[in-house]
């Protein structure tokens, strides 16, 4: 059995700050749904991880790009916006912090304003070291994911009355190397509940991002917990999803179209302009949205991204960049 790689040569934000997460329940545990064995009904927990999501992604310097709440696991696209932190005030990374953990008692007593005007430099200096600590978790997607599991995993057994554990003890992480790579797999996790047979349009997906989308679309405005698309906010917007919205659902709807209507043998083979714009054809499409985690257990790009990013991690090799040459280049 291959040693799980250790996180430092998994997440490299100098090089990328993109990253696909995967979550499983062990024993196939349920995490949602009805459990066919039981007959016990864990719908209303997909709830839970889709709040606990959103309010992680208004503390974190980590935003959501797409996420999806799977019977026994769960699918999140994460963007790690780098220097965001950097910018809080130590008041900020304290409050912020303060929403998930009980702090020390002397950023308790901080925060609620009983030392007053009288400070101590002992004391801002422990509270300084304390804000450091809490800013480097802020943007840490390990932390991210961790406070996501930690919260869900007690609250369901809670709810089961059992100890243990709840999820497998490592999520899978995969870096997202360019926006070919980014477009690919966050088609993949949107179109997981309809390839399940658990849901059957973009609309009825539920909990997915891609539903929350479309329905904040519906009345037009911009998805509160979710990062933009560069359509979707003026050009100063550092943060964005790298394409145009209409472009996007355009390329969902298309695997749903092609399995619908035709066979993929009888697809055209001039691709559509949204398809050239991604460089990517029809066909080529289909299938990486469809079989993205069985194409690729590792980083995913073009193979120049997938050999700078196995340097830059210190790794020999480029798992699947044979996959990358047929489906992305």
């Amino acid at each position: 059995m291959d040693m799980p790689l250790p996180r430092y040569k998994q997440i490299n934000v100098d090089v990328t700050s993109y990253y696909h997460c995967v979550s499983r329940c062990v024993r196939q545990s349920y995490l949602c749904g009805r459990d066919a064995r039981t007959g016990i009904d864990y719908e209303h927990r997909r709830k839970w991880i889709q709040d606990r999501l959103h309010k992680l992604s208004q503390a974190f310097a980590i935003d959501l790009c797409a996420y999806a709440v799977m019977h026994n696991h769960i699918h999140v696209v994460l963007h790690i916006a780098k220097g965001k932190a950097d910018r809080w005030s130590m008041d900020e990374v304290l409050l912020r912090w303060r929403h998930f953990y009980k702090c020390p008692p002397v950023v308790r007593h901080y925060l609620d304003g009983d030392y007053g005007d009288d400070l101590l430099p002992d004391t801002l200096h422990q509270l300084q070291q304390l804000a450091a600590l809490y800013r480097s978790r802020l943007q840490s997607i390990s932390w991210f994911m961790r406070m996501l599991n930690e919260y869900i995993a007690r609250r369901a057994n809670k709810e089961d009355n059992c100890k243990g554990y709840f999820w497998e003890r490592r999520f899978r992480s995969q870096a997202i190397l360019d926006e070919k790579a980014l477009a690919s797999v966050m088609a993949y996790v949107d179109l997981n509940p309809i390839r399940a047979k658990i849901a059957k349009s973009l609309e009825s997906s539920k909990y997915t991002s891609i539903q929350y989308r479309l329905n904040a679309k519906r009345v037009n405005k911009t998805p509160k917990f979710l990062m933009p698309f560069k359509s979707q906010v003026n050009s100063k917007t550092k943060n964005v999803i790298p394409f145009e919205l209409e472009d996007y659902i355009t390329l969902l709807r298309n695997p749903l179209q092609t399995n619908k209507e035709r066979p993929l043998a009888t697809l055209p083979r001039l691709p559509s302009l949204v398809f050239e714009r991604f460089g990517i054809t029809r066909q080529n499409w289909q299938i990486v949205t469809s079989n993205f985690e069985s194409l690729f257990t590792g980083p995913v790009g073009c193979p120049n991204a997938m050999t700078n990013f196995a340097k830059s991690c210190g790794r020999n090799c480029r798992p699947n960049v044979n996959n990358a040459i047929k489906y992305l280049s």
